[in-house]
């Protein structure tokens, strides 16, 4: 069955039902499934548009599943509100943005401490946004959205977040793959009338780990259980009217990585999709499951879930049910994209071990506890130009053969890109693309892959602070004649490297925000303030803390 086409006065959205050839009133708010996270949300009120990912991603290892290439996109290309969750690029699609979007959409901006998001937008056009709050509830012209941002190191590309919005009779949970933790103001947003969260894999790992095969299962036996048993603890916390599986799995069109697709619900694969995941809510007692694929239509209200799929049901189900057959005619179709693509990435245009000495060696240096979280050497295998990361020395150097705690065999002509482009996270560029081999010497180590999203002076100044503040004690330091906090209350940057003092004013150079010692007083916003004492006034605690 086609999609609703839809036609607007400016007081009341009007639509007509494929097939019904008359003019009807839509009270129900309206979700066309864009695809993966995507989603075009009409109200009474205006549109949102969600994610829209199209674009290969992750050097064309990544695509959209199911296809969303027959997506009509005049239908979503000027929405009143525009949301991305976050700068993973499949959820956020510079190329599409850019070019398919209309920059007159007002920006939802999620509440993280740096602006990383909001350049991104500005530069492909965006003027238009609306700061949100986290977790606080905000009414915009008829409309109540909520965002709950998480903001450690380890949350996405520095940041990830879900979105509410209520139109005043329908409320809906877009989750996407974030992972809140304050479920008790999430559901006091609600009770939601439909609730789209991840629930498949979007990670490298078990697969590109040198684990003997046997422990290689193991471990891809427990993620695929516990990536679906986590999205149902959400499910039944939630408690929505009606959930659909979203955000996820890409599928891999490539041959090197054709392989990594779960063409027949193996349960050692770490990708399994939207439709094992319905039966698994149905096995946990939970029939409220919904199976949207892109162009899908759905009509929500308080007691109605209606779908209109953009095929008939017998396709619908082709999909999943001959997924190989299915993905081979995709791939056949992208072959020469992906082979454009490929061909694309430099070889022999950088002389690598220079270029990220010079990179990455002050920022090693700067990274006072990353580098006593990692506590050895990361091994950046490439070939003739081989790199050791010394973070016990702090030094950037070519590899002779010294012992390694962490290795990263990768082809080098991503990391040729990965300089040239001057990829400030790594994660979200090289390590989601599954193109590199890890191997470790003990257990995970959290810190290694954080450094990798924070190769900017301003992106590892923010996780050292971040991991600063979960030390009991702040730091301080003295300076001119006060004991101050070390970290810059606005985005955590180490005061005793960007901090200057001028007739009592101390700047933070990172950023240029400005505190009175005398005081504390911030004198550039009325929302932060310096911890400042005069020495000789200190407590003992005080003391200890700036020994």
């Amino acid at each position: 069955m086609p999609c609703a086409e839809v036609v607007r006065t400016p007081s009341q959205p009007l639509s007509v039902r494929a097939g019904s050839g008359h003019f009807q009133e839509e009270r129900a708010l309206k979700i066309t499934f864009v695809g993966h996270a995507g989603l075009y949300i009409e109200t009474r009120h205006g549109s949102v548009l969600t994610d829209p990912w199209f674009n290969p991603a992750y050097f064309a290892s990544w695509f959209p599943f199911p296809s969303n290439e027959d997506l009509d996109l005049g239908l979503i290309a000027s929405p009143k509100y525009l949301y991305l969750s976050h700068l993973h690029h499949d959820h956020y699609d510079p190329e599409f943005l850019r070019e398919h979007v209309s920059k007159d959409a007002i920006v939802i901006l999620p509440d993280y401490p740096l602006d990383l998001l909001e350049r991104e937008l500005r530069s492909l056009g965006f003027t238009r946004f609306i700061q949100t709050k986290n977790a606080q509830v905000l009414e915009h012209e008829g409309l109540r959205f909520m965002v709950m941002a998480q903001v450690s190191p380890a949350d996405g590309p520095l940041g990830d977040s879900s979105l509410m919005v209520d139109d005043g009779e329908t409320r809906i949970l877009d989750q996407n793959d974030s992972r809140p933790v304050d479920l008790e103001t999430l559901a006091g947003f609600g009770p939601f009338d439909a609730h789209f969260l991840q629930f498949s894999g979007a990670i490298w790992y078990p697969m590109v780990y040198r684990f003997p095969e046997k422990m290689k299962q193991v471990l891809a036996r427990k993620k695929r259980e516990n990536q679906m048993a986590r999205a149902l603890r959400y499910v039944q916390a939630v408690r929505a009217a009606h959930v659909v599986p979203s955000a996820g799995p890409p599928c891999f069109l490539d041959e090197e990585l054709f392989h990594l697709n779960d063409f027949d619900r193996d349960p050692l694969n770490i990708f399994p999709d939207q439709t094992v995941f319905i039966e698994y809510m149905r096995e946990h007692g939970l029939d409220n499951g919904r199976l949207m694929v892109p162009g899908t239509v759905a009509h929500v209200e308080r007691d109605r879930f209606d779908l209109d799929h953009p095929m008939p049901e017998e396709d619908v189900r082709r999909i999943f049910t001959h997924k190989r057959e299915y993905l081979e005619e995709y791939r056949a179709r992208k072959q020469g994209l992906i082979e454009e693509i490929k061909a694309s990435w430099p070889r022999g245009q950088v002389d690598i071990v220079s270029e990220l000495r010079d990179w990455l060696e002050p920022l090693i240096e700067e990274a006072d506890l990353t580098a006593v979280g990692i506590n050895g050497r990361v091994l950046i295998d490439c070939g003739e130009q081989s790199v050791i990361l010394d973070f016990q020395q702090r030094k950037v150097y070519p590899w002779r053969g010294e012992e390694w705690e962490y290795l990263l065999k990768v082809n080098p002509a991503l990391i040729e890109y990965c300089i040239i482009h001057h990829v400030e996270d790594w994660v979200n560029e090289l390590f989601l693309s599954c193109r590199f081999e890890a191997e470790r010497k003990g257990a995970y180590n959290e810190y290694v892959y954080s450094f990798f999203k924070c190769l900017s002076e301003e992106r590892i100044q923010y996780a050292e602070g971040w991991y600063s503040e979960q030390t009991q004690d702040q730091q301080l330091f003295e300076c001119d004649g006060y004991l101050v906090q070390r970290r810059c209350p606005h985005l955590k940057a180490d005061l005793t490297r960007f901090g200057s003092v001028k007739d009592g004013v101390l700047t933070c150079s990172l950023h240029g925000w400005q505190f009175e010692l005398a005081t504390g007083r911030c004198l550039t916003s009325d929302d932060r303030k310096l911890y400042s004492v005069p020495v000789g006034e200190e407590s003992e605690r005080d003391r200890a803390r700036a020994s």
